[in-house]
């Protein structure tokens, strides 16, 4: 069976930008949908089709008791940055359903102050949103969010497994 044609970028997936990149919309969707991020303050600093960058601050909402940021939050955080790659790919042709299935994680410092998790799996959720299109299968992709904070110094590691399915039309 031939290679399913994938595009890493549609019209579809530039609205779906246009419209989370914009703070006060993104904000809205996130109180309707993900009411927790919304109070935890995830921000999305960057959405392209090959990579996101969702941020976290460490502040009262998202704290635990060694005053660092809750793990919880992390993940929430890491998982945000992978999902909303998914969802602009997704909603870019024929419907298909995201979940997911898995998530691991590595801590390796105290995450104080501003961490951006960044996820440069935008290709490889594509590659297998077109797969599940192409033959009616499902799909699975590891993405990797890798959480800095702001001196630079990595403070967590996440691998979310997300599973992509085409729906019956």
């Amino acid at each position: 069976m031939p290679e399913p044609t994938v595009s890493t970028d549609t019209p579809q997936a530039a609205a779906f930008r246009r419209q989370v990149l914009s703070p006060a919309k993104l904000r809205l969707f996130m109180l309707r949908k993900l009411p927790m991020a919304w109070l935890a303050g995830l921000r999305l600093r960057e959405l392209t089709p090959e990579a996101a960058t969702v941020t976290i601050r460490y502040k009262y909402l998202t704290q635990n008791p060694f005053r660092s940021i809750y793990f919880a939050c992390l993940a929430m955080a890491a998982e945000l940055a992978s999902g909303l790659q998914a969802m602009m790919h997704v909603q870019a042709g024929a419907p298909a359903s995201m979940l997911v299935t898995s998530l691991t994680a590595d801590f390796t410092k105290k995450a104080t102050g501003l961490v951006a998790f960044t996820c440069p799996d935008g290709a490889a959720i594509a590659r297998a949103v077109a797969e599940s299109r192409a033959t009616g299968e499902g799909r699975t992709v590891v993405c990797t969010s890798t959480g800095v904070d702001e001196a630079g110094a990595v403070v967590a590691v996440f691998r979310v497994t997300w599973s992509f399915r085409a729906k019956a039309t």
